[in-house]
């Protein structure tokens, strides 16, 4: 594909979106697409925003649109600011009468995944027809859903229709972190090669290149590629948590940066698994009594 072509210049905006590069995805000129390519640009730019923690911005932007594409988007905006159970209403109704829709099936399947609703999330994006993004995203389901086995086999199915795609290369490299040894070496190489990308560093890559530093004990690195990830989006929010895991390993004090991440991501898993296992903590604790000797 022409990368100057309208459709070339979408496919930019695209890897751009997922090599975490959003500011270029908003700031990108899009003037030359095509009318078929410019609702598809917009949705990820919206993304964009969303990502950047603009999500306020974004619903007041989609307000009173009627694409399923962009009710989609609303959703998920939605479901970032504590709209949660409005949100999820919101996508199992397009699942119901927009289900083919690639948008619809990608962000109901984000929505649907992150309030607990995995089975319902994998029956939307399963009807997808071609799309890396929803094979991304059921890649990533499959993880967390500690089903290494069937993320590889998504991979490795998608690896025979897209072999050079960079979602593809990304994904193998997510299943690489889980299977460990030799592919934690393989996952560094796409992560740095990204990150050292000619028009910006990736934020992501930064990120994801950290972790495997991380599993391959090169703690220094990690520390370094994470603390540059912070010092250029201060506000991402699983830059900050990854830090603070690191910094807990080096046996520091991860106060302030818990303080950065609340402010920056209230909701963000690491805070919710952490305010969970405490309430647990104190419940256990409670069935029993100090007793003092006389």
């Amino acid at each position: 594909m022409d990368p100057y072509s309208a459709e070339g210049e979408l496919l930019n905006i695209h890897n751009h979106f997922h090599q975490g590069q959003y500011q270029e995805v908003i700031d990108f000129d899009t003037s030359a697409l095509s009318p078929e390519n410019e609702l598809p640009a917009r949705v990820l730019s919206l993304r964009a925003q969303i990502a950047l923690g603009q999500a306020e911005e974004v619903i007041a932007d989609v307000e009173g649109e009627s694409e399923p594409e962009l009710a989609a988007i609303g959703a998920l905006a939605q479901y970032i600011t504590g709209e949660k159970d409005e949100a999820v209403k919101t996508i199992e109704e397009l699942a119901s009468s927009a289900g083919d829709n690639q948008t619809v099936q990608v962000i109901g399947g984000t929505v649907l995944q992150a309030a607990g609703k995995s089975e319902e999330a994998l029956a939307l994006l399963s009807q997808h027809s071609g799309s890396l993004d929803a094979v991304a995203l059921i890649t990533q389901i499959h993880l967390q859903q500690n089903r290494t086995d069937l993320a590889l086999k998504e991979v490795t199915a998608a690896r025979r229709w897209a072999q050079d795609s960079l979602l593809v290369n990304l994904a193998e490299s997510w299943v690489g972190l889980r299977l460990g040894g030799d592919k934690y070496q393989q996952a560094f190489y796409v992560f740095e090669e990204l990150a050292q990308a000619p028009s910006t560093s990736s934020i992501v890559s930064l990120v994801s290149q950290a972790v495997c530093e991380l599993h391959l004990g090169r703690v220094e690195e990690a520390q370094s590629a994470l603390e540059q990830a912070v010092q250029k989006h201060p506000d991402y929010a699983d830059a900050i948590a990854n830090l603070m895991v690191l910094t807990i390993i080096n046996g520091k004090d991860p106060k302030e940066l818990i303080s950065s991440l609340k402010k920056a991501a209230p909701q963000h898993p690491y805070l919710v698994d952490i305010e969970e296992k405490s309430a647990l903590f104190d419940k256990a604790a409670a069935k029993y009594s100090a007793k003092v000797s006389a």
